[in-house]
């Protein structure tokens, strides 16, 4: 099937729709655990698989098939990967029990290789004034999914049960899986050799790291468990390392991962991540906590999403507006500047909001900073890499960004959970002190960015 004119406005909305699908799936089931937990008549400990072990199987499945996309076909994988999503979107919507709702999220994770291999498509077929635009929507679509996600699952949940969290976006996967195999043009790459040898050592190496930085706030960060199991992960990364670094056709090519503005932007995309995701996980539960806390607002759970919607239409505001920003200004100023103003809005939820309109106008200046961060960070990634391994190079960045978002919401739970007053909650210091973690994480990211060179793509005066 030839790649017709009008083909790539119907390629683009298959990937928006692809990826939009897959945010939504990252982050409605958070604020709904309980439910599940009740629904499904299971302990607080076991349902906090529903979200580990999505990490688990995402982390692993991720750089893979994003390799697999460039060796044998984005297209091919894409469908497999939008399948994959569609079939674990089913077995969660009907899973009897938590074990086949656990099974049922770990290959919904399989199917995290969605993102990446979008960009690759983009990069690989869409003329190259287009492609910096066009994955800044794919990249901030992420962002607004996750916050999305959190505004929808409370109306979903109240109007028709939890398992609608599942079968919408499954209606919507399967559909789109199907449009894609007739919309979205064949890779024009031939199919080449990999060396796999290294394959179990990276998948051990990150199920091992994020299964202990997961557990650690529950097991304890100097724990035997979680020392033996960063052990592990580390033994692990070496032998990776080793073979990688002999394979005569890497999953991962080393030199690709060396280039500055790769190794640089990955840095970044892990900070960020630790930052993005603890905001996510934690702001709605400071929204939900009572007013009688001293720093709650006793929202409901619908309530509270309502309350992040200004965060997630600015996000994709941010999106927008980047490829501008960077023709006018060039990536790294860009990516410096968005990381200052998240350090300072995160710092401003730590100490100087009084009034949950201004929390909420905070997050809205933080939604646009990080819709900017996420576009301009993927969109370096993808153009700085080879075109042969754009959708690997995009699959260790978004890897990146989520190894970072289960430490650093580990890391963010441990801190507010340190004190709890007498009904159980966490004392308001706690949240002070997380916050302001997260701010020197990005201050850590700002000077990181600054390191970022100009890709060659860019005219020397940005």
């Amino acid at each position: 099937m030839r790649y017709l004119p009008s083909r790539p406005a119907a390629t683009f909305g298959v990937l928006v729709v692809a990826t939009t699908a897959f945010a939504l799936l990252q982050a409605m089931v958070i604020p709904v655990l309980p439910e599940i937990r009740r629904a499904l008549h299971t302990d607080a400990r076991s349902v906090t698989w529903v979200v580990s072990g999505y990490l688990l199987s995402a982390a692993i499945a991720t750089p893979i098939l994003g390799r697999l996309g460039d060796a044998v076909g984005k297209k091919p994988m894409l469908v497999a990967a939008l399948g994959m999503l569609a079939a674990g979107s089913l077995g969660a919507a009907l899973a009897p029990g938590i074990g086949i709702m656990t099974a049922a999220r770990v290959l919904q994770g399989a199917g995290g290789a969605v993102m990446p291999l979008a960009f690759g498509i983009v990069r690989d077929e869409f003329p190259a004034e287009r492609v910096p635009s066009a994955i800044g929507v794919l990249a901030a679509i992420s962002g607004i999914g996750a916050s999305a996600g959190l505004v929808l699952a409370g109306p979903i949940v109240d109007a028709l049960g939890y398992r609608w969290l599942f079968l919408l976006p499954m209606l919507m996967i399967a559909a789109t899986a199907v449009v894609a195999v007739f919309v979205v043009p064949a890779s024009a790459g031939r199919a080449e050799p990999i060396s796999w040898a290294p394959a179990p050592f990276l998948a051990g190496a990150l199920a091992t790291f994020v299964l202990a930085t997961t557990e650690a706030s529950r097991w304890g960060w100097a724990s035997g468990r979680t020392l033996g199991l960063y052990a592990v992960a580390a033994a692990l990364a070496a032998g990776w390392l080793r073979l990688e670094s002999r394979a005569r056709h890497p999953l991962i090519d080393l030199k690709m991962m060396r280039i500055p503005a790769i190794r640089s932007g990955n840095a970044v995309s892990f900070l960020l991540g630790f930052a993005m995701f603890a905001v996510y996980a934690f702001v709605p539960q400071l929204l939900q906590a009572p007013s009688s806390t001293g720093y709650g607002v006793g929202a409901t759970v619908t309530e509270s999403g309502l309350l992040m919607l200004p965060l997630a239409s600015a996000v994709f505001v941010g999106g927008l507006v980047t490829a501008g920003l960077v023709r006018r200004n060039g990536s790294r100023r860009v990516v410096v500047s968005s990381s200052v103003v998240i350090a300072g809005c995160l710092a401003v939820v730590a100490w100087g909001y009084a009034a949950t309109w201004q929390l909420v106008t905070t997050l809205g200046v933080y939604g646009v900073a990080l819709g900017v961060a996420l576009a301009s960070l993927a969109t370096l990634v993808v153009v700085s890499a080879p075109p042969s391994q754009s959708a690997v190079a995009g699959a260790v960045n978004l890897n990146a960004r989520n190894v970072g978002g289960s430490v650093g919401t580990a890391v963010m739970a441990t801190v507010v959970t340190a004190r709890l007053d007498a009904s159980g909650a966490p004392v308001g210091s706690g949240y002070t002190a997380g916050f302001v973690l997260l701010a020197v994480a990005m201050a850590l990211a700002t000077a990181l960015a600054v390191a970022i060179p100009r890709p060659a793509a860019e005219p020397a005066g940005a």
